[in-house]
């Protein structure tokens, strides 16, 4: 049995995460798919001072008060910035990493340095696009009834992630057992983006033929290579 903790992106919460997790437990697995501080349905938290780093701290004290050693951590879009700095700061409870079309930022880049798509709400506390761009747009190679399913439950999110550097003093000087898997349809991060973290860590490269959200258009796939590293 493998403990995964699967760490969610931008305008999302735990819940993009079902379908695969489903699959990890089938398996025999144990899974955990947090929301972040701020997102989906803790919404009601969101307020000044939401950063990469609160939320991978609490990431971090999840992994110590749960007791889960030997982790294998999954971040997707901007949770894989989340995944770094949780990997960071608890190193000897981590086992393996597995970039999932995921933005892997270095010391003091944000994410407005890699993506350049302005958000179409902003509210100061809270950033994102509209219900009608999030449909268009973001989740628009989704089937229609998974789509709807999607948009329904995407919320803003915490500007301080976007807007912010992030602090990863040690994660790219270290050494890591990892895996970067590149969704060939997604326009962000983008394949170079991706390439660079695959060399900066040595990772294994794999590629899905789908796009941003391959936990929801390519379930199994990904929980395939999630498993096998």
């Amino acid at each position: 049995m493998t403990t995964f903790v699967l760490i969610h992106g931008s305008y999302q919460g735990g819940w993009i995460w079902q379908p695969v997790a489903t699959r990890l437990r089938a398996a025999g697995h144990q899974v955990w798919a947090p929301s972040l501080d701020g997102c989906a349905e803790r919404g009601g938290q969101l307020r000044p001072g939401i950063t990469t780093e609160t939320q991978a701290a609490e990431i971090a004290q999840l992994l110590f008060y749960e007791d889960l050693d030997d982790s294998v951590l999954v971040g997707t879009s901007s949770g894989g910035m989340v995944m770094a700095k949780v990997a960071e700061i608890a190193r000897e409870r981590v086992a393996r990493l597995v970039f999932a079309d995921a933005l892997a930022l270095q010391h003091g880049e944000a994410i407005t340095d890699i993506v350049n798509r302005p958000a179409s709400v902003n509210t100061g506390l809270a950033l994102g696009p509209s219900r009608e761009d999030a449909e268009g747009r973001l989740f628009a190679d989704l089937e229609p009834d998974l789509r709807a399913w999607a948009v329904a439950r995407y919320t803003l999110h915490p500007i301080g992630v976007h807007t912010l550097p992030v602090q990863l003093e040690r994660f790219w000087t270290q050494s890591w057992d990892a895996t970067v898997i590149y969704c060939r349809r997604a326009v962000n991060p983008g394949e170079a983006h991706q390439r660079r973290c695959t060399e900066a860590l040595g990772a294994r490269w794999h590629e899905l033929d789908t796009g941003h959200y391959p936990m929801l258009s390519a379930a199994d796939d990904l929980a395939r290579l999630i498993q096998s590293g």
